[in-house]
């Protein structure tokens, strides 16, 4: 008898292994059958991407890696297709996912923006408007509009062809601490706040706190920003669109770096400058952002990872509540909009099976994996799976429904080697009083943009 208890009592406990084991992670793929017995071999290059499961290292939830997640969706679905996948570090992602365009040895890839419409205009990627028009089961209108018909990362320089699904956004939006603003008497900043009321509401609340005593900084932002995001916004926020023209035509670009509207972006990154911490020039300062040790009123270009991350280890609402976001200084609350597509190379071997492969890597189910196990936000407009509670990542697809691309850009190759360093610059200076004269600086910078189109070939 006490064998059969025994027996009875592993068979239990094993089972409840399997059921917590297969729960954790979020692994409900829903109804998974064989969808086609198409065959062939398809090369798949990931930046970044997770292939083994592991442990989310600020929550401490196991995460179902990518091999699991296509062992129990993909390879059920399309048993024929073999996948050959590359992981990419995202330290070397662009030249070793060049490399693999240049020598034919991949199909598609997941990889940064900048990087997929770079490779666009070096003809190394192939249109996908042909494969969309003759597939009935793919439907455009599942992605948010703002992103499938203007992202550089995914879409021509003349907005005319599709080249890439977007996949994965990044988030950049305004966070403030509504307990800071109690303490300082200040009212909290608005829906879609313009760049007047955050400067002007930062500054009342950088110094000795009223309540507390500790020193606070009205406002936080990357002063070494590799994209310039904020800088974008404010170009958004001043109309001051920086130059006139599309990609396709570089030599043609008519530059406007030296307006009187560029004039007001400098002026307030110049009067910005003097309130985050002292390391915000090199994307320091920041480290108790979104966390109970804050001392920062305003964050712009945020992400809530932090704050979100907490509240999903210990369900605990106070910091959730305590941290609110907002959208971003644009006239519709836009702001820059990172977008990380998946492509497929222009000689990709097995053309109908490529597409099969990322059709489903950008599709509803992998979002969904994504975001329940890494935090990653979903390019949907339906993205019903994304926590009710996680208000950051709601705020960042309504940023991305109004967004658009400009020639201030990661995708412009002269806004990312001479104006994002020289902004960097501008503001380092700044922080430190010693800003150089704004006409002077965007007169020089209009001169070297015009010199750097006139020298193309």
């Amino acid at each position: 008898m006490k064998k059969v208890v025994l027996i009875l009592l592993s068979i239990l406990m094993a089972v409840s292994i399997v059921a917590c084991s297969s729960g954790s992670g979020g692994s409900d793929y829903g109804d998974v059958s064989k969808v086609s017995d198409m065959k062939g071999t398809v090369r798949v290059a990931l930046a970044g991407w997770n292939l083994d499961n592991g442990l989310d290292p600020q929550t401490g939830k196991k995460t179902v890696g990518l091999n699991q997640y296509l062992k129990q969706t993909f390879n059920k679905m399309y048993p024929n297709i073999k996948l050959e996948i590359y992981q990419i570090p995202w330290e070397n992602a662009k030249a070793k996912q060049t490399a693999m365009l240049m020598s034919k040895d991949v199909d598609i890839l997941y990889s940064g923006g900048a990087f997929a419409s770079q490779w666009y205009n070096e003809g190394l990627l192939r249109d996908i408007d042909d494969l969309i028009a003759k597939d009935s089961s793919f439907d455009p209108g599942i992605y948010l509009d703002g992103i499938w018909n203007n992202s550089y990362s995914t879409k021509s320089p003349d907005g005319k062809k599709q080249f890439g699904i977007p996949a994965i956004l990044g988030r950049r939006l305004i966070v403030f601490d509504k307990k800071l603003f109690e303490e300082w008497g200040v009212e909290p900043i608005s829906e879609k706040p313009t760049p007047e009321e955050i400067l002007e509401k930062a500054k009342k609340m950088t110094g000795k706190n009223p309540k507390t005593g500790e020193d606070n900084y009205g406002l936080y932002w990357s002063g070494n920003s590799l994209n310039g995001s904020t800088f974008v916004a404010l170009t958004l926020a001043f109309n001051a669109p920086g130059a006139e023209g599309n990609l396709t035509d570089l030599k043609g670009i008519k530059w406007k770096l030296n307006t009187p509207e560029m004039v007001k972006v400098m002026e307030w990154l110049k009067e910005a400058a003097k309130l985050p911490p002292a390391g915000f020039v090199n994307g320091q300062g920041a480290e108790n952002f979104g966390r109970e040790k804050n001392v920062i009123a305003i964050g712009i270009d945020q992400t809530g990872g932090s704050t979100m991350s907490e509240y999903r280890s210990n369900n605990n609402k106070e910091l959730l509540d305590r941290f609110e976001a907002r959208m971003n200084m644009g006239p519709k609350g836009e702001g820059w909009v990172a977008v990380d597509p998946f492509v497929m190379a222009k000689d990709a071997k097995d053309v109908d099976a490529a597409w099969e492969v990322m059709k489903f890597l950008s599709g509803y189910q992998t979002q969904k994996y994504l975001y329940e196990n890494f935090s990653n936000t979903p390019t949907l407009k339906n993205a019903d799976f994304v926590d009710k509670e996680d208000k950051y990542i709601q705020m960042a697809l309504k940023i991305a429904e109004v967004g658009h691309s400009e020639l201030m850009d990661e995708a412009n190759p002269f806004y990312m080697s001479d104006i994002v360093p020289a902004v960097n610059g501008f503001i380092s200076k700044a922080a430190t009083g010693n800003a150089p004269d704004i006409q002077s600086f965007l007169d020089d910078l209009q001169k070297r943009a015009e010199n750097w189109s006139a020298n193309l070939k």
